[in-house]
């Protein structure tokens, strides 16, 4: 079903089962595929290929020669109706690919609102991507990745499977992100080293700087404290249990997880 107020310009493909939102704007060469859900005010330039049980939210842009909700580049995909589902506001940049998730999995991709991808970026099955998320060009995330809001990666970052990236965290460009980061962290290498916190970022929450030294100091206790990283972690609890993102830090350090964690001594548990 198109709507009466969706643009679809005469070279584009619209399959037959598409629900085309109002006043959605579709390009030249465009193939939309027979279960697509595309919500209102979404931008489509051209040469954009969506496929699959794939959702996007209102007032996306999507720039030519993307390609989302192919199915997964898994040996194991067996074509199982697998979903990809986009948040609103999103912008996605050219050449972007994002797939679906395994069945084995949950069977879903999703993606946050108001979210950037730039150039080539790759969003691989069962990722899991919050909102207002920066990917910056030819970014790479594997299977089962979760990225939490605000992150922000700079170009060429590549980010193992399974592994959590905390909110707010920021990832340097071309670091090879093998193990979680805590929230706030900043990682930067090949292999990637947690160098220390995203302040930039905490100031930007509206944090103040007593509470900001509160983190640091926490951090320096988890990290280089006189017991393992955990044990330092579950102290850090009560030694600064008024500071809610110390608490954060410490409920993601604590949580189950598939990956190690990054410390400035690379991959701990």
């Amino acid at each position: 079903m198109i709507s009466a107020s969706a643009r679809v310009h005469a070279s584009a493909i619209v399959e037959d089962g598409a629900v085309i939102g109002d006043d959605v704007s579709i390009g030249p060469f465009c193939h939309i595929g027979p279960s697509v859900r595309i919500g209102p005010d979404v931008e489509i330039l051209s040469h954009v290929a969506i496929a699959g049980h794939t959702s996007i939210g209102a007032r996306c842009r999507i720039f030519p020669n993307a390609a989302l909700g192919f199915e997964p580049q898994n040996i194991a995909y067996r074509g199982e109706e697998t979903r990809l589902e986009i948040g609103e506001g999103c912008i996605i940049r050219e050449g972007v690919t994002m797939h679906p998730g395994m069945p084995n999995a949950g069977g879903v991709t999703t993606i946050g609102r108001n979210s950037l991808f730039l150039a080539y970026s790759h969003v691989a099955h069962d990722c899991h991507v919050g909102d207002n998320v920066i990917l910056s060009n030819n970014v790479m995330l594997a299977g089962h990745v979760t990225v939490g809001d605000r992150v922000i990666m700079g170009g060429g970052a590549a980010v193992h499977q399974f592994t959590r990236v905390g909110h707010h965290a920021f990832i340097g460009g071309l670091s090879a992100v093998s193990y979680d980061v805590i929230p706030f962290g900043m990682l930067n290498g090949n292999p990637g080293i947690l160098g220390g916190l995203n302040v930039i970022g905490m100031q930007r929450t509206g944090m103040d700087k007593s509470a900001i030294h509160e983190v640091r100091r926490a951090f320096k206790h988890i990290f280089n404290g006189p017991e393992s990283i955990r044990k330092n972690a579950a102290a850090a609890r009560a030694l600064f249990a008024d500071n809610a993102t110390v608490i954060d830090i410490v409920d993601f350090i604590e949580a189950e997880s598939e990956r190690a964690l990054s410390s400035p001594a690379r991959g701990h548990r």
